[in-house]
């Protein structure tokens, strides 16, 4: 969500997330129109699938469904979202125009994917390619960071330990244990700070553990 708000230029949700802003109670408080200390649990739990589901083209019946909103709620609480998230419904319409008319999207570092389906006259095989070729820079942008963060990381472990698993944007590392400490700062400082020139700061959690169980 932060790099969707760094591809649509969202100026007001970089600044959000710039301040540590709870995002979910913000943007519920906003959809509802109530005060942050109003939001209730329910609110911020149909804000928060909203917030990611959006970025993979989630319907109103995809909200219902997730949320025990009936369809016309979750219309609604859509329709009122992309009022206030206007610069991600533009990028989200400018990226598949692109898709469309160019034949592939790309990431904020150029990485492309061609989309040939967009235009299948197949409906199923074409929705589908839009939500793709919708999600793609933002997920493509992530993961280009992550193997931007994982050489870095390796580069500075320098024998403190050895990273031994990459899963969607987490890495996990064994390393004996008088060094966990010393690896887990290391982690966080590489990984929040793999690309300063992002408008956005990244965050990152680290967590220590005997068994990847524990984590």
């Amino acid at each position: 969500l932060r790099l969707a708000a760094v591809l649509a230029n969202d100026t007001k949700l970089i600044q959000n997330f710039n301040e540590d802003v709870d995002i979910h109670t913000k943007t519920a408080s906003e959809a509802y129109d109530i005060p942050l200390e109003e939001v209730t649990k329910l609110q911020r739990r149909a804000a928060k699938v909203i917030n990611f589901g959006v970025l993979y083209g989630m319907s109103p019946h995809g909200l219902s469904a997730a949320t025990g909103m009936n369809f016309t709620e979750a219309k609604t609480f859509i329709d009122q979202y992309f009022t206030l998230r206007a610069p991600i419904r533009k990028y989200i319409d400018d990226t598949l125009d692109k898709a469309k008319t160019e034949g592939y999207v790309e990431t904020y570092f150029g990485r492309r994917r061609p989309t040939p389906d967009v235009n299948s006259s197949n409906f199923m095989v074409r929705e589908g390619a839009k939500r793709a070729a919708a999600n793609m820079p933002i997920q493509g942008t992530e993961a280009d960071l992550m193997k931007m963060a994982m050489l870095r990381v390796d580069e500075r472990l320098d024998g403190l330990g050895e990273q031994i698993l990459q899963v969607h944007d987490s890495i996990l590392i064994e390393c004996p244990i008088e060094n966990a400490d010393k690896v887990s700062e290391l982690l966080r400082t590489t990984m929040e700070n793999i690309y300063p020139e992002l408008k956005v700061k990244l965050k990152v959690d680290v967590s220590i553990g005997k068994n990847w169980g524990d984590l």
